[in-house]
């Protein structure tokens, strides 16, 4: 019944549920927006997610530590990630079509290693839940915020650090001039070419956490195109957020609680046809990038490859 939503159980439930599953979107995204403020798309987020998730699993299962996962699944994305920086500026390749070469080969290599290696799908035991001691024992609110995993807690500490390393860094300056104004801020010094390989590797390694997140925290399985293009998500959500990481989480949380809440809608066995409640975020995606392209301004160096004048 539609009227079993309204529940406190259920709200409860969906809510906890979405600040959990907002974790991939949030790692993926803050990664993202550090390259896109340098002047790099990179869609092969996706792929990146997918060796991450693997690497993760795979790691986790043969050694039974779960950080060694997380720690392998970070170096694959931060190696993901070199290698699309030399793409992108070294070779100036255009960056939308080698992301998505980047996303196939992630995709097809995943594939392959887990029909390889694994074969038949397998679980592991993930990170358990860590209640914050007395946050955790509030009524409603522990129970939704300060009952999760340890990776959940790390992606939101991850927003306000993200911010500050923008805004109140040299650092963060120097990404943004990248992504402003290659030229001028390399007739001040600043190594357009370090800037950008900095934020794709970085993207990289975060997205190899995301993936980790959702075969060792979230799902505790890996299968074949596990992430079902939520790294697309997590790059249209860049856009959502206007390239800030306070909008990033809001448009994070946004998409995970129409997830949290398409599956309640399943569990509940409420009369609406799975697809239509499967394709909810996806149609929200569309929304959102609809939306955002005519309200926001993108950095203007994005995905224009910089050539030094000698």
């Amino acid at each position: 019944m539609i009227s079993d939503l309204f529940s406190m159980t259920v709200l409860v439930g969906i809510l906890a549920s979405g600040i959990r599953l907002a974790t991939p979107y949030l790692y993926a995204a803050i990664g993202e927006t550090f390259g896109q403020r340098s002047g790099v798309l990179n869609l092969g987020v996706e792929g990146q997610m997918l060796l991450g998730a693997f690497t993760a699993f795979y790691v986790a299962i043969q050694t039974g530590n779960l950080w060694l996962g997380v720690l392998s699944a970070m170096i694959v994305g931060a190696v993901m990630g070199l290698a699309m920086a030399f793409v992108t500026v070294n070779l100036q390749a255009v960056q939308g079509i080698s992301g998505i070469g980047f996303y196939l080969f992630g995709l097809g290599l995943s594939d392959l290693l887990f029909q390889r290696v694994l074969g038949t799908v397998e679980t592991v035991k993930g990170f358990p839940k860590f209640n914050l001691p007395v946050l955790s024992d509030l009524p409603i609110v522990g129970e939704i915020f300060f009952q999760q995993n340890i990776l959940v807690y790390i992606s939101f500490a991850l927003v306000p650090l993200a911010w500050f390393v923008l805004n109140k860094t040299t650092l963060g300056l120097k990404i943004r001039a990248v992504g402003e104004n290659p030229e001028a801020a390399d007739s001040l010094g600043v190594s357009v070419a370090r800037i950008r390989y900095l934020t794709i590797i970085l993207g990289g390694t975060l997205s190899g956490i995301a993936g980790a997140s959702l075969s060792i925290a979230l799902l505790n399985v890996f299968q074949q195109n596990m992430t079902s293009g939520l790294g697309f998500i997590a790059v249209a959500l860049v856009y959502f957020g206007a390239w800030r990481p306070f909008g990033v989480l809001g448009g994070a949380l946004l998409f995970s609680l129409v997830n949290s809440l398409q599956l309640w809608v399943q569990v509940l066995g409420i009369p609406i046809p799975s697809d239509i409640a499967v394709m909810m975020p996806y149609i929200l995606t569309i929304l959102v990038l609809v939306i955002s392209v005519s309200r926001v301004r993108a950095p203007s160096a994005l995905t224009k490859p910089f050539k030094r004048e000698e």
